[in-house]
């Protein structure tokens, strides 16, 4: 050692750092790589992504090679540095030469590097899986034997290295990633995934038409009647019943029944001939199942039913893709007949509305979690039914009762939320 010159010395010395710098910045850059993204650049054949894949599939062994490779260029850098300080400055360059290198090794082999690797983790990620391929190759059996020991102190903990790859991600993760991906997704498209993400969470009752609303054909009213309302009604399917909603026979599909019309053969007979079997969807079953039940029993119309088999209302396929897409149309009310605008900025709304109605349409926030109608919020708000006149305020949102009949509310004016007033510091 004391014959080579100390310029070789420094220049050994100077790629040592560089070769610290290497395994510090490539270990931060390759920790940091979106495994997403990383998939993605895989599939689509990128080299450099497929290696680093690889490697990433036992991050132990990547890890024991990276610090094997790190520890020992530092501790060689070390050695030699105090070798040049003891011929430059004798004793007292031990202790110049160890906080010298302290600091270049902090700054340019350490902090430097890993700040670069985790600002463009694959500038630095996929060159340096280029050379981990072969270097853990070339050092497995050594790295083997670090890896046993460090795993079976990993193991006393309860972790297991085999279990690296499990990077599925929550509903809530994936929620997280949609509202952060910014530009890169149309917020129409952003939106409609956050909904689709909310199916999980909203049940039929949420959506159905409650049965006081429900529009079908009464087997025991005229032939001249039902004509007459079959030839008006603006839906394609409709349930067909005796008197009640409650004995229920069919659901009937409008072109099955015009061919009918057309040819004046139209009965009652015929109608509960055409008339296909009714499907029941069990109270509380989320949108997410419901979407699929449709499409693996081939319906687009259930009727959901409680516990007792009593028929709560009427769900369709379009309800659902509504949840996802938002509602056909560019007029805000033109769906909402329960809704009209007044001059003052209130709304006259019928309280048999679904309170999501109301909250898509007019941009409120009134809790879902609770009644599904806005009739049934007020009551659980008053606790008592109240009498017209009567002011209230749900979710800072002031409310007047207008009309009350048969022991519920029936028209309700909705005023603006309140602003509340900012703190004056």
């Amino acid at each position: 050692m004391a014959d080579i010159p100390l310029s070789v010395l420094l220049g050994v010395l100077f790629f040592l750092i560089i070769l610290s710098a290497f395994f510090s910045g490539s270990e931060t850059g390759l920790m940091t790589l979106n495994r997403y993204r990383l998939r993605h650049l895989a599939r689509g054949g990128n080299a450099g992504a497929r290696r680093a894949q690889k490697l990433l599939e036992r991050p132990d062994r990547l890890i024991g090679l990276i610090l094997l490779g790190n520890n020992f260029v530092n501790i060689l850098a070390s050695a030699l540095a105090t070798v040049i300080a003891l011929r430059l400055l004798g004793e007292a360059g031990i202790m110049v030469a160890t906080a010298l290198l302290t600091v270049v090794i902090l700054l340019f082999a350490e902090v430097t590097p890993k700040t670069l690797a985790a600002l463009r983790p694959e500038r630095i990620a996929f060159p340096a899986a280029f050379v981990y391929g072969p270097l853990l190759r070339l050092f497995y059996p050594l790295v083997w034997v670090i890896n046993v020991i460090a795993n079976s102190i990993l193991r006393l903990f309860g972790v297991s290295p085999e279990q690296a790859g499990d990077t599925a991600l929550s509903s809530e993760e994936l929620r997280t990633v949609v509202l952060e991906a910014g530009a890169m997704i149309p917020k129409r498209h952003q939106k409609m995934l956050l909904n689709l993400l909310d199916l999980e969470k909203i049940t039929v009752e949420d959506i159905m038409v409650p049965r006081n609303e429900i529009d079908g054909v009464d087997l025991t009213e005229s032939l001249e009647e039902i004509e007459d309302f079959l030839s008006h009604t603006q839906y394609t399917r409709l349930p067909v019943y005796e008197e009640s909603i409650d004995h229920v026979v069919g659901i009937l599909h409008m072109r099955n029944v015009t061919p009918l019309l057309r040819a004046g053969e139209l009965s009652h007979e015929s109608i509960r001939r055409i008339a296909r079997d009714p499907y029941f969807i069990p109270e509380g079953t989320p949108l997410n199942r419901q979407l699929l039940n449709f499409q693996r029993e081939g319906r687009r119309t259930g009727l959901v039913v409680d516990e007792y088999g009593d028929i709560l209302g009427l769900a369709t396929l379009e309800d659902i893709l509504e949840e996802i897409v938002g509602e056909f149309t560019t007029d805000p009310y033109s769906l909402y007949k329960d809704i009209t605008p007044q001059d003052d900025g209130s709304f006259l709304v019928d309280a048999t509305a679904a309170v999501r109605e109301l909250n898509r349409a007019l941009k409120m926030e009134l809790p879902t979690s609770g009644p599904k109608t806005l009739n049934g919020l007020i009551l659980e708000h008053m606790e008592d039914i109240p009498e017209p006149g009567t002011s209230l305020l749900l979710a800072d949102y002031p409310v007047e009762i207008v009309q009350t009949k048969d022991n519920a509310v029936k028209t309700v004016r909705v005023f603006p939320k309140l602003r509340k007033p900012q703190a004056r510091h």
